[in-house]
């Protein structure tokens, strides 16, 4: 069986980093101070904003997104026959 080693500060550091990012983020464009797209820029700001810390995240925690869908997904119930005597 393989054993998983604890996380290391820096990595930890660095996934708050990416959330706080992300959060910061998502705050400013739910509230239009920056908009997701300009003429200008085009997508870049949503990019910036969202893309690049999923991206960080993604790349510091592979297995995020299966946590992620098990958490939401309903577990079976394993239902057993009701025995009548």
């Amino acid at each position: 069986m393989r054993t998983q080693a604890l996380p290391s500060d820096r990595h930890l550091r660095l996934l708050g980093v990416a959330l706080l990012w992300l959060l910061g983020g998502g705050a400013l464009l739910l509230s239009t101070l920056v908009p997701a797209h300009t003429d200008l820029l085009g997508w870049t700001p949503a990019f910036w904003l969202l893309g690049a810390p999923l991206v960080v995240l993604l790349a510091l925690e592979p297995s995020l997104p299966r946590q992620l869908l098990a958490l939401c997904r309903p577990r079976r119930r394993m239902v057993r026959s009701a025995v009548w005597h």
